[in-house]
């Protein structure tokens, strides 16, 4: 750059010249790295007006990006934008193709149905699938005599795909295929198969007391060991249990494979870890992985039962594919689904806390075990992360967390959204909530003192950073929700009203991101760039709705300086991309977003050194450089940084940076039923420099309202009885399982983006969505506390189960008028 020349203004009298800029400007490289600089110089140009019409943050931004497209001959800035999902008009016209939809396009197609056991816990003594080829449209029964490999479908190797011995009810034992799924389904009721039933574990606290744990038992600690120890003012202790949960209306599995002239198989799955169904897949058939390849089209959605949960069902569909020489469908039915497939861990948790006398948090022992169901599946990772978000928002200086994983027979549970997170905030909100009326003091209050400070570091050891926005956001949410107001407001309303009464609730959000396995911290990305300037993008992140690729997308057109319509993303395949880790762990953009910011920063750089200095329109650029034999495609890779874990003593570095939200919640409870609505909730959350507005926004909202679902309505009920239904999943179809819909939305529901939050050392600034924003909910389940404790006596302690049902609320209030 030789020479610069900015000015900033608009209607007002005085424009500002860019004076620091246009220096920071002369003489620099034009890279995406320079923009970057030279937009925090930009910064401190000048403080622009801030009110109703702009704010100033907004203001430095577009000054930013204008100065940027200037200075870089036309750079078209995509990140940051308010675009729209890239698949929206497909899904809403419903043209967007999934797993399942091009199956009637393809000519052969067998479908595969389970053999499911009827028993919790049993030895197969027999199977004899003969009678199941006399039924009429029954081609072949899949038993453990067919697999060329090994005969497991787990990453633990403990998940045998066809099991001597069920381990829980809908445990499949074969699979029938057949020219239609109704010639399958029946070939399957006429399968054979004598059981020995053995004795069942069911319940979580049967499986405490039969100290029946598997996997690691890892302790988190900090200080002194025994909370009793610091003579707090007030201690207490409880053992409550958390629910488990399954959004089901997006998760059947839906492998689709193939087989080519050479034997290679191609699988079209819904899966979140296509790299890791390909190896289940491989070493079930018995060959190497670069004989398989995985595509994922798109998902409806996954929420983490996708991540581990498809390999078994696609190596079925793929050993059938081999033995039949003819295309397999699986796609499980809703009960299959819901009965054979993992959910989200239920917990149990037992603690003591102790406070000082002016309220401060000071120690805290807690055991928290999880329901892992018969397989480890993801328990151990989830659990870890658990012990690791017990703090939540919160410094405790003495600290001493247990974890077990139970072992019961049950599903595998397995990833969900949050992935144990959100189980170990509910144990310090449950305390902070249950204590506030002991100790005599506002939970608001008593919340907002116990917030880390600057300096302070995690029980595990990592310094917090830039924990004063949680401050900053409640202090925010506080404001602009007029939450003193409102409580005034709500005690005149609940001393005028007998039976119905109101409750407003702040919680905060401080949640960990990147995977706790270090390995799986790395990206890749193939761009290609054709001659006629478009672009293609393969990346290894997958699809589930969510706005990866659109964000991916926004990545790429601004790297590469081009508007966003001459990019497209490539669907998810694993012979484009190797050994990719899942999408998962709220890391995706981040990972992958690094990846192809790399790849697309290689190409420009080579088009920046053929054009030496010639401003050539991007079209003419990239035929030149063809011709001229200019490489026009790149791998790109990216490796989170400064990040490190040691599981056997669970302390280290685990996180990049942590996501932080407060969230205030206003619900209204009838007393005569314990049914209640949510009045009005208010979010600030912290995205940093949002890559995609929109997205974030929709990501935000719907992670809220499925953290509402689980914390309140998903109640998951096993038979627990001694009859022949033990262990039997009761709530197994959508009349009996109840997931949050419009009616359970709030009234109102007000969402910002916390401003001046840029975060360092990731790409554009960004932070992940996906995961943190399910947290704000229990700001829900506190407001219910309120509300629950309106109808008692002042300074009454409420326990309030989870989820916290209609029923659970009455139960609750008819505690606390005792």
């Amino acid at each position: 750059m030789t020479k610069a020349r900015i000015g900033l203004g608009g209607v007002a009298a005085t424009p500002i010249r860019a004076f620091a800029t246009e220096a920071a400007l002369e003489g620099q490289p034009w890279t995406e790295q320079t923009v970057d600089e030279v937009g925090e110089v930009m910064r401190g140009e000048g403080t622009p007006m801030d009110d109703h019409r702009a704010s100033a943050a907004y203001r430095v931004g577009d000054a930013r990006h204008r100065a940027a497209q200037a200075v870089g001959g036309g750079l078209v800035m995509s990140v940051g934008e308010a675009l729209p999902h890239e698949s929206a008009a497909l899904h809403v016209t419903g043209h967007a193709l999934y797993t399942d939809d091009p199956v009637h396009r393809t000519k052969d197609v067998l479908h595969a149905h389970p053999v499911c056991s009827p028993h919790a816990h049993a030895r197969v003594l027999r199977l004899d699938a003969g009678p199941a080829l006399d039924v009429p449209g029954v081609v072949r029964v899949l038993t453990a005599d067919d697999v060329p490999g090994v005969n497991d479908s787990g990453t633990k190797h403990d998940e045998p795909l066809f099991p001597e011995i069920v381990m829980f009810v809908g445990h499949a034992v074969c699979w029938v295929l057949g020219e239609t799924l109704e010639a399958a389904r029946l070939g399957a009721e006429a399968v054979e198969v004598d059981y020995e039933a053995l004795p069942a574990i069911v319940a979580l606290t049967e499986a405490i007391e039969a100290e029946s744990f598997r996997g690691n038992q890892p302790v988190v600690a900090r200080g002194t060991s025994r909370s009793g120890s610091t003579a707090p003012r007030t201690s207490s202790r409880a053992s409550p249990r958390w629910p488990a949960g399954s959004t089901s209306t997006s998760r059947p599995t839906r492998p689709r494979p193939r087989v080519d002239e050479g034997g290679r198989v191609f699988v079209q799955c819904s899966t979140q870890h296509p790299t890791e169904t390909r190896e289940i897949v491989a070493h079930v058939l018995g060959v190497h992985s670069h004989h398989v390849t995985v595509q994922c089209l798109r998902m409806g959605g996954g929420f983490g039962g996708k991540e581990m949960q498809p390999h078994g069902f696609a190596a079925i569909a793929a050993l059938g594919a081999i033995l039949t020489g003819r295309p397999v469908r699986l796609r499980l039915s809703r009960t299959h689904d819901l009965t054979m497939t993992g959910k989200r861990h239920g917990f149990h948790a037992s603690w003591k806390v102790a406070f000082s006398s002016t309220g401060r948090l000071e120690a805290l022992e807690a055991t928290l075990t999880s329901d892992g169901g018969w397989s480890l599946d993801l328990s151990e990772p989830v659990l870890a992360r658990a012990l690791c978000h017990v703090d939540n928002a919160y410094w405790i200086p003495h600290v001493r967390l247990l974890g077990r994983v139970a072992r019961t027979n049950k599903t595998s549970q397995t990833a969900f959204r949050g992935f144990g997170g959100p189980q170990g905030m509910l144990v310090i909100e449950d305390i902070l909530g249950r204590c506030a009326p002991l100790l005599g003091i506002d939970p608001i209050a008593l919340r907002s003192r116990n917030f880390y400070v600057d300096g302070q570091a995690t029980p595990y050891g990592q310094v917090v950073r830039h924990p004063e926005r949680v401050g900053v956001a409640w202090e925010q949410v506080l404001a602009s929700a007029s939450i003193s107001q409102r409580r005034e407001e709500i005690k005149a309303f609940n001393a005028a009203h007998a039976h119905t009464k109101r409750g407003l609730a702040l919680t905060p959000v401080k949640f960990g991101i990147s995977f706790n396995f270090t390995s799986f911290n790395r990206a890749g990305a193939l761009v290609h760039v054709y001659k006629d300037g478009s672009v293609l993008i393969n990346h290894g992140g997958t699809e589930m709705g969510r706005g990866l690729h659109t964000k991916m997308l926004q990545v790429a057109a601004t790297t590469l300086g081009i508007p966003i319509e001459k990019v497209r993303v490539a669907p998810t395949r694993t012979d484009k991309v190797p050994n990719t880790s899942a999408t998962a762990a709220s890391s995706s953009a981040d990972l992958n977003g690094g990846a192809v910011k790399n790849a697309c920063e290689q190409i420009r750089t080579r088009l920046t050194e053929y054009a030496d200095g010639r401003e050539l329109p991007w079209e003419e650029l990239v035929r030149e450089a063809y011709f001229a034999r200019v490489q026009l495609w790149a791998a790109g890779f990216y490796r989170t940084e400064g990040i490190h874990w040691d599981p056997s003593v669970m302390q280290g570095h685990p996180f990049k940076y942590f996501a932080y939200g407060v969230a205030a919640a206003e619900v209204e409870i009838d007393g005569f039923t314990g049914a209640y609505r949510t009045r009005r909730v208010d979010i600030v959350h912290d995205v940093g420099d949002s890559l995609s507005p929109i997205v974030d926004l929709g990501q935000i909202e719907g992670g809220f309202v499925q953290g509402l679902g689980w914390l309140t309505l998903e109640d998951l009920r096993w038979d627990e009885s001694d009859g022949p239904g033990r262990g039997r999943l009761t709530t197994q179809s959508a009349s009996t399982y109840k997931l949050p819909s419009f009616s359970e939305l709030p009234d109102e529901l007000n969402v910002a983006l916390l401003e001046h939050a840029t975060e360092d050392g990731v790409v554009h600034g960004s932070k992940a969505v996906g995961e943190p924003p399910l947290m704000l909910a229990l700001a829900v389940r506190e407001a219910l506390r309120e509300a629950v404790g309106a109808f008692g006596s002042f300074g009454t302690s409420v326990e309030l189960a989870s989820p916290a049902t209609p029923e659970a609320v009455f139960w609750a209030i008819e505690r606390v008028r005792t």
